[in-house]
């Protein structure tokens, strides 16, 4: 027994420490990384080997012997690029000094590209390497577009840089975030004297627009006095006549609303007289329907508790019926089936009977040798003695209270007259040999001859 309980425990044991083992291999991917499994972890579509299995987020278990892990950080890297002498379309070097920042892509082709290309390099190999890659496409985009074009229009040389550089990355496995381009500068100073016209003539074109504003002032504000002057003496004019038309619109105003009012009033009275006789009216005619209401409630009254209560008493009188027929029925079945029950019981026992009598029958003709003649000797002769018995009582019951015998002694025989008339009598009973004749069968030669027949007198 204690053999079996440390066995139990070592099992245990084992059992414990593979679980551990097993739970140890399952990872959890974090956020802001992404596990890559290498080793075996399957196939491509098109059937060849894949280099690792990428996750960002979620969980997978890390077959031990056969698989690995390792993480590749999403934290965002910023790359400060200082690019001199950079050569434009017009053969002039800039320098362009701009600041990126990039991060390893969390899009599944791009994911896996950085699976294989940067996993295991430290973050100042990754820099160095994104570096080289924006260094050479800056050179590339600078070298496609003018002076003026850098310097006026940001927005299409950050769009090409952008485009250029995240092409290139996307085939390491990393991602543009940003793009901040500070200064542009050329070592020739033709940038700063572009700034300088620029700047010259927008100082020319504000002091023109500056004069050309005072002048407009100038001119508008006595237009502006002469227009006041006129549009005083006019406002002035067309008051005195707007109030005259005011106060001739008022009375006109005034008239049509004391018209309007008695109109008003006019209908009101007539609206209200109507009104009141419609009601009426429709009260007259709700009371009416209100009646014929009530006298056909009345008749519904009088015919339900008429008519329902008939209803119901046939209703009553047909269920007793059926219940009484459906009675009659069950007790008609009852005693059918109580007769078929006694008549099969009946048919069963006379079966049973005559089938032992028959098995006896057939044993007895067996036990005579199969020959049926010899059955019945032995059945007559089991029998004998109730034959004779009821031979001897078919006389046994006769009642004689006196018999008298003349015996002259002359009888045609030569026994007396008193025996003849004895032996007369006991003749009356059936002999055996007769039974037998009658019954198609010979009397056996054990119970005697058959009695000859006396011959008829002449």
């Amino acid at each position: 027994m204690p053999e079996l309980i440390i066995t139990i425990v070592v099992l245990a044991l084992i059992l414990f420490t593979l679980m551990l083992v097993l739970l140890s291999r399952y990872r959890r991917c974090p956020s802001d990384k992404i596990m890559v499994i290498y080793g075996k972890v399957g196939n491509n579509k098109d059937g060849t080997a894949r280099s690792a299995k990428c996750l960002h987020g979620g969980a997978s278990f890390i077959w031990p012997v056969i698989q690995s892990f390792q993480y590749l950080d999403l934290t965002p890297i910023s790359i400060s690029v200082d690019l001199t002498k950079a050569l434009s379309r017009q053969n002039i070097r800039i320098d362009v000094p701009s600041r990126f920042t990039v991060g390893i892509s969390t899009e599944t082709g791009i994911m896996q590209n950085a699976a294989e290309r940067l996993l295991g390099l430290r973050l100042q190999e990754i820099q160095e390497l994104s570096k080289d890659i924006i260094l050479g496409q800056l050179r590339l985009v600078i070298a496609t577009m003018d002076i003026e074009e850098i310097n006026t229009d940001r927005d299409k040389f950050l769009e090409a840089i952008s485009y250029n550089v995240e092409t290139e990355l996307k085939k390491i496995g990393l991602r543009l975030i940003n793009v901040n381009v500070t200064d542009i500068t050329d070592e020739s100073g033709y940038i700063q004297a572009l700034g300088k016209e620029a700047a010259a003539k927008a100082i020319n074109d504000a002091k023109k627009s500056v004069a050309e504003k005072s002048r407009d002032g100038s001119i508008g504000e006595a237009n502006a006095q002469r227009d006041q002057r006129v549009e005083v003496a006019g406002a002035n004019a067309h008051a005195v006549d707007g109030e005259n038309k005011a106060r001739a619109s008022i009375a006109q105003s005034d008239a049509t609303r004391r018209e309007i009012e008695a109109e008003a009033l006019r209908r009101a009275t007539v609206a209200e007289k109507t009104a009141a006789a419609k009601a009426l009216e429709e009260s007259y005619s709700a009371e009416q329907v209100a009646e014929q209401a009530r006298a056909a409630r009345e008749l519904a009254t009088q015919q339900a508790d008429v008519i329902i209560k008939a209803k119901i008493a046939k209703e009553k009188l047909e269920l007793e019926a059926e219940a009484t027929a459906e009675q009659q029925r069950r007790i008609a079945k009852g005693e059918a089936d109580a007769i078929f029950a006694k008549m099969e019981a009946q048919a069963r026992g006379v079966q049973e009977v005559l089938s032992k009598q028959a098995d006896g029958l057939s044993k007895i003709v067996q036990a005579a040798g199969g020959n049926p003649g010899d059955a019945v000797q032995l059945i007559i002769a089991d029998k004998i003695e109730e034959i004779v018995k009821i031979q001897v009582e078919a006389i046994s019951n006769l009642k004689i209270d006196k018999i008298t015998v003349w015996d002259s002694m002359g009888g045609t025989g030569e026994s007396p007259t008193t025996a003849n008339f004895l032996s007369g009598m006991l003749k009356s009973v059936p002999p055996m040999s007769e039974m037998f004749n009658q019954a198609g069968m010979e009397l056996p030669g054990f119970l005697g001859k058959p009695i000859d027949q006396p011959a008829d007198a002449n």
